[in-house]
């Protein structure tokens, strides 16, 4: 057998040496609370040529607030590729760059991660800087585990998309972090319980500013306080890793499932034909295929 040379690419970054094209700056911006802004993140600001924001208007307010007076452009998910190149080409002529998005670290559930890429891709040096961040926050003041942790980032916004999204990480063993909407996270937290189980999670909102609020407990217990009080702000769900095994939770994937949502299952899911799946049912659940028959076309 012939041997076949792999290329492999190698590129180191030395941030702070001399390099003949500009750097690209990652700068947070508070969550909530304009007291997290660093005093190295407003000398940054202050220092480049041009700053990208997901939204030069909420951008605007924070640079006004520490009195920078800087050239805005916007960089959003909706005009990103074209952006992209041509904040490259600044970026190439020598112009630093700097990249805020509305709230946290930029490319964590943002389009600057394409910008950094193509970066990167061209040998621009990309400067990260510390800063908020409201996974993290919520993973520490959670009470689950920090040991290892599993960022996710925002679900599907459909129910069917969000169970099939779910069915993957069941067997995650690592904390689970998800961004959330305050309009559909009372149907994650359902989606969660029937596909996760009853896990402990803490729902986190409006991080760091004066209404900052931890709900603790199991998926039951935050549903239930959801139903009873309205919530506002955008969320941040952190659920405990599974304490399932694996080999027994595969056998048992369809616990918390009714027979009829058994069924469809197969039917739906797996494109098999009725008969098949109602054998398949029968199989997982160890009855005789006529138990699962009389359930689903026997009337009552």
């Amino acid at each position: 057998m012939s041997e076949r040379t792999i290329e492999v690419s190698l590129q180191v970054q030395n941030s702070y040496k001399e390099n003949k094209f500009g750097s690209l700056y990652v700068v947070p911006t508070p969550i909530g609370n304009l007291e997290d802004m660093t005093f190295r993140a407003i000398q940054t600001l202050k220092d480049v040529e041009l700053i990208a924001a997901e939204d030069t208007r909420h951008t605007r307010k924070l640079l006004n607030h520490f009195n920078i007076s800087k050239p805005l452009t916007s960089y959003h998910e909706h005009n990103k590729r074209e952006k992209t190149d041509e904040l490259i080409q600044q970026l190439l002529k020598g112009d630093h760059i700097a990249i805020v998005s509305d709230a946290g670290m930029p490319a964590i559930s943002d389009p600057g991660a394409d910008l950094v890429q193509a970066s990167i891709a061209n040998e621009i040096n990309v400067v990260v800087l510390p800063g908020a961040n409201a996974a993290l926050s919520a993973l520490v003041g959670s009470g689950l585990s920090t040991e290892r942790f599993h960022f996710f980032g925002f679900l599907p916004r459909k129910k069917q998309q969000i169970e099939e999204q779910l069915e993957e990480l069941r067997f995650i063993k690592e904390t689970i972090i998800f961004y959330e909407s305050p309009f559909r996270v009372k149907q994650t937290l359902q989606v969660i319980e029937k596909v996760l189980g009853n896990r402990e999670v803490a729902l986190v909102r409006e991080l760091t500013k004066l209404h900052e609020q931890y709900v603790r407990g199991h998926v039951q217990g935050v549903g239930r306080y959801l139903k009873e009080n309205d919530i506002k702000g955008e969320c941040c769900l952190v659920v405990e890793g599974s304490k399932e095994d694996v080999t027994q939770a595969e056998s048992k994937w369809w616990e918390n499932l009714s027979i009829e949502e058994h069924v469809n299952y197969y039917e739906v899911e797996l494109k098999v034909h009725h008969k098949d799946a109602l054998k398949k049912v029968a199989v997982d659940r160890n009855v005789s295929k006529k138990v699962i028959y009389n359930h689903i076309h026997v009337k009552k």
